[in-house]
């Protein structure tokens, strides 16, 4: 974060699906906040003392804190096009056998494949590899491996006062001052077709809490994906609608 510019930053998180609403046919919607140079600006518009960006908050936004908000739709999306290297879309289905059009194929997106490559084997990891912060939610079908990513969304910090009198573990304070609990995930890691993102309000942390929610999610749709099925055998099907005749 210290060696990229805040506005590559930005332009890198636009792509992926941060910072903007998508075309679902529902109100309410938020866009969420993405920053940079020109944001900022606009944000603190006749307040000239503010529009400087500092490269302390480029940390903080490293991260997904400070300035950034997001919604689980945009997670979900980002993770989607992690996983593919595509520019994935989401949609609604209301009803099953009644899409009124297909979708659009996916383009890819202008963002070196070899990136792409660190993230997903840095995510493989979190989930895969013995010491990984989700290795608690992993799928223990190889053929659903799961790749995740957990994260914390801060909602109150802990004074210097309030650790001087051994105030130090979250469950120690109120719900509404512990933190938020996050969790992406994408299955399975070789030919994903699946992606989720599960936030839990105040449940102070993504492995703790929102972890193994994902991971119930993905197994009951990896269950039910009919790619996950054995093939029917026309022979077999003829011999038990046979039987059930007779």
């Amino acid at each position: 974060a210290k060696e990229i510019d805040i506005d590559i930053i930005a332009d890198v998180a636009r792509k992926l699906g941060l910072g903007q609403p998508f075309a679902l046919g529902i109100p309410g919607q938020r866009a969420g906040v993405l920053p940079s140079r020109e944001w900022k600006r606009t944000f603190f518009a006749g307040r000239p003392e503010n529009q400087m960006w500092f490269q302390g908050e480029t940390l903080s936004v490293i991260i997904g804190q400070g300035y950034v908000t997001s919604t689980p739709l945009q997670l979900a999306v980002m993770t989607a096009r992690i996983a593919t290297g595509r520019e994935v879309r989401p949609r609604i289905v209301r009803v099953l056998g009644d899409i009124e059009a297909p979708p659009q194929p996916a383009g890819p997106l202008d963002i070196d494949p070899a990136y792409f490559e660190v993230v997903r084997a840095g995510m493989d990891a979190v989930t895969n590899e013995p010491g990984g912060t989700a290795w608690r939610s992993r799928l223990d079908n190889p053929e659903w491996r799961l790749a995740g990513k957990t994260g914390t969304s801060q909602v109150y910090q802990i004074t210097a006062e309030e650790r001087a009198r051994g105030l130090t573990d979250p469950e120690d304070l109120p719900r509404e001052r512990r933190d938020h609990a996050l969790f992406v995930c994408y299955a399975p890691f070789d030919k994903p077709r699946y992606a989720c993102a599960v936030v839990v309000e105040h449940g102070i942390g993504g492995a703790r809490m929102a972890g193994p929610k994902a991971r119930e999610i993905m197994r009951a749709v990896m269950t039910k994906d009919p790619a996950s099925r054995p093939a029917y055998d026309p022979r077999v099907v003829a011999q038990t609608s046979g039987r059930a005749r007779e």
